[in-house]
C-alpha cells in the first residue's frame, strides 16, 4: 500500500507531469484562438477555459477530446503544491523561489475563483432616470409579474436555461404551471403582412400579440458586438386547463397583460436582472470628442448613489479608467447612447477574487527580486574569496 501511495504521490509531483501539463496549455491556447473566429470570445472562455473538458458534437453526443482550462490549472496547481512540499525544503537560500511558487499558486486559485464568481452586468439609464437593478448581456428570464397591488410587483423569474430544457415550473406564488413548449436561442421577430398563406402552419402562440407575429429562427450570435435575442412559446396551465400560449422573447420588452384568479398578470421575456438595496440616478451625461473630429475624448456620468435608509446620499463622477466600487460591485463607464448621447451604460462587475492576481503578482516580483539578490550577493563573495586567495 506504500508503494502505491509513494506512485500516486511522485507521479503528481513529477516534472514530467509539469511539462506535459504545459504543452497541454499551449495546445489549448493555439486551438481557442483558431476557434475564436467561429464562436467569439465569450464562448470561446466557456468552451475551451472554463471547462473539465472540450467537448466535441459527435452526430448528437457531446464527446470529450481535449482537458480544458479548468482540468489543467487544476493539475497544474496540484502539482505545484505537491513539488513545493516534497522536494523543496525551505530555507534562507531558498525564499525567493518559495515566495515565486506561492504567488503562482495564487494566480492559479485567482483565475479559478474569478471564473466561478464573477459576475458582468449592465446598467443602461437615461439622465433623470432612476433604477436599483442591472441587467446580464449574455442570461435572460421569463418574468410573471403580479401587478394587481399598484403599490408592489410580486414577480416570479423563470433561468432562461429552464425555458430551454422545456422544463414546467409550478411556483408557490404562482397558480398556474409554467410549460415551456418551442425554445429558440435566437430569433428576428416581425409583424405578420396579412393573412397565413395557404397551407402554412398556424402559430403557436394563441393568445397575446404572438399570433400576430412571424418567428423567424436564427444561428446564435458569435460576434463579439452582438448579443443573442432568444424567443420561446410559453404555455399557461391553471387546474381547469390552458390560459393559452404566450410568445414571449426580449425583442418584445413590453410585458403581455392577463386576467386571471380574479388578479392581474404580466408576462415577459427579458434580460436577467440583479436587484440591489441601492438606488442610482443619472444626474447628467457628458461626451467630449477631440477638436475637429468625432473621436471620442472622454465621456462620463455623474450619477447620484442612494439608499432606502438614507444613509448614503452622495454624487459620484464616474469616467474612463476612474469606476466607482460600492458594495462589493464595480461600475465602470463602458458606453453610452451613440444616436442621441442621452443615456450612459455602465458595466457592473462583481467579482470578490480580483485583489488576489494583484497579490500573486507583487508575491512573484518580490520572490524573484529576491532570489536575484541572494545569487548577485553570493556572486560577489565568491569573487572576493577568489581575490583574497590570490598570490599577491
Amino acid at each position: 500500500m506504500s508503494d502505491l501511495v509513494r506512485q500516486f504521490r511522485d507521479f503528481f509531483v513529477s516534472l514530467k507531469l509539469t511539462v506535459a501539463l504545459l504543452a497541454f496549455s499551449i495546445l489549448l491556447i493555439f486551438a481557442a484562438t483558431l476557434d475564436q473566429v467561429n464562436l467569439g470570445i465569450y464562448a470561446v472562455q466557456q468552451k475551451y477555459f472554463h471547462s473539465l473538458f472540450v467537448l466535441w458534437r459527435v452526430g448528437d453526443i457531446p464527446v470529450p477530446v481535449f482537458p480544458g482550462g479548468y482540468l489543467i490549472g487544476g493539475l497544474l496547481m496540484i502539482n505545484l503544491i505537491g513539488a513545493q512540499a516534497s522536494r523543496f525544503k525551505f530555507s534562507g537560500k531558498k525564499s525567493g523561489i518559495w515566495l515565486t511558487h506561492v504567488g503562482l499558486i495564487l494566480l492559479l486559485l485567482g483565475e479559478l475563483l474569478s471564473g466561478l464568481w464573477q459576475e458582468e452586468y449592465s446598467l443602461q439609464i437615461n439622465e433623470g432616470e432612476s433604477k436599483n437593478y442591472s441587467e446580464s448581456y449574455r442570461f435572460n428570464e421569463v418574468a410573471i409579474t403580479d401587478v394587481t397591488d399598484p403599490k408592489f410587483d410580486d414577480v416570479v423569474a423563470i433561468p432562461e436555461q429552464m425555458i430551454a430544457k422545456g422544463t414546467a415550473l409550478q411556483h408557490p406564488k404562482l397558480p398556474f404551471r409554467v410549460v415551456p413548449k418551442i425554445y429558440y436561442p435566437n430569433a428576428d421577430l416581425r409583424m405578420r403582412q396579412g393573412a397565413l398563406p395557404a397551407g402554412a402552419p398556424p402559430s403557436p402562440a394563441t393568445t397575446g400579440v404572438g399570433p400576430n407575429i412571424e418567428l423567424i429562427p436564427m444561428a446564435p450570435a458569435t460576434d463579439e458586438k452582438s448579443r443573442n435575442l432568444p424567443a420561446a412559446y410559453v404555455e399557461l396551465v391553471a387546474p381547469e386547463g390552458t390560459l393559452g400560449t404566450w410568445l414571449v422573447s426580449p425583442m418584445m420588452p413590453n410585458p403581455q397583460s392577463f386576467e386571471y384568479g380574479g388578479r392581474s398578470w404580466k408576462i415577459v421575456f427579458r434580460f436577467q436582472r440583479n436587484y440591489k438595496p441601492f438606488g442610482m440616478t443619472l444626474l447628467k451625461f457628458s461626451f467630449d470628442r477631440y477638436a475637429g473630429t468625432e473621436i471620442p475624448k472622454n465621456f462620463s456620468s455623474r450619477v447620484r448613489l442612494t439608499t432606502p435608509d438614507g444613509r448614503e446620499d452622495r454624487e459620484v463622477l464616474i469616467y474612463m479608467n476612474n469606476p466607482l466600487r460600492y458594495a462589493g460591485l464595480t461600475f465602470f463607464q463602458a458606453d453610452y447612447d451613440h444616436e442621441h448621447e442621452k443615456y450612459t451604460i455602465l458595466q457592473v462587475v462583481r467579482n470578490p477574487s480580483w485583489l488576489l492576481p494583484y497579490i500573486a503578482c507583487g508575491l512573484m516580483t518580490l520572490g524573484l527580486v529576491i532570489q536575484f539578490l541572494i545569487h548577485l550577493v553570493g556572486f560577489f563573495g565568491q569573487r572576493r574569496r577568489l581575490a583574497s586567495n590570490q598570490p599577491a
